[in-house]
């Protein structure tokens, strides 16, 4: 059920933006997302960074795309969420004792530092390029391959990032007896 709510933004672009178009789209984008952080606060529920971040690029980026009337905008938000994700995970080798996989994970796994130091940078590499994939299809093709892009490509290409993450961190994972 919590992945359903933390992609129903996306899905509810989708869906609007196939019956209404890219405007119409974007505004259902940002009421979901303002519903989805206002929610979790009424139910006294914690509000992660990335919801955070999610809801504050969309109203930035979606509220220019609506407001000019240019839909460049919101095109450009995944490539910025990426890349602050990236900056995050590249920022995290260089503050703190722990980098920001470490973090994330160390709670369900324990492996080896350099493991983690390679899994931290191998998803700063994931953001970034994401974020120019994004950009090659929203600029070089049309606004409906763009949009299918952004929810079955990005999904399904995060999808078979986290299976190969997945499969790499298992060689380090001991078996307990």
């Amino acid at each position: 059920m919590k992945i359903l709510t933390e992609f129903l933004p996306i899905l509810l672009f989708f869906i609007a933006y196939k019956f209404y178009g890219i405007y119409v789209a974007t505004a259902v984008a940002i009421a979901a997302a303002v519903i989805q952080v206002g929610w979790l606060k009424f139910s006294k529920k914690p509000v992660e960074k990335m919801h955070w971040i999610t809801l504050i690029m969309l109203v930035i980026f979606g509220g220019s795309t609506i407001l000019l009337q240019d839909e460049t905008f919101i095109k450009w938000k995944p490539t910025v969420i990426n890349w602050i994700f990236a900056g995050a995970f590249i920022g995290s080798q260089f503050i703190g004792k722990k980098t920001l996989a470490e973090r994330a994970m160390s709670k369900a796994l324990t492996l080896p530092t350099i493991i983690w130091i390679r899994l931290n940078i191998s998803w700063a590499a994931f953001f970034i390029f994401s974020g120019i994939l994004n950009l090659y299809v929203a600029f070089n093709f049309d606004t409906d391959t763009w949009v299918n892009f952004k929810l079955f490509g990005l999904m399904g290409l995060t999808f078979v990032f986290v299976i190969l993450q997945v499969l790499f961190v298992s060689r380090y994972i001991k078996q307990q007896a």
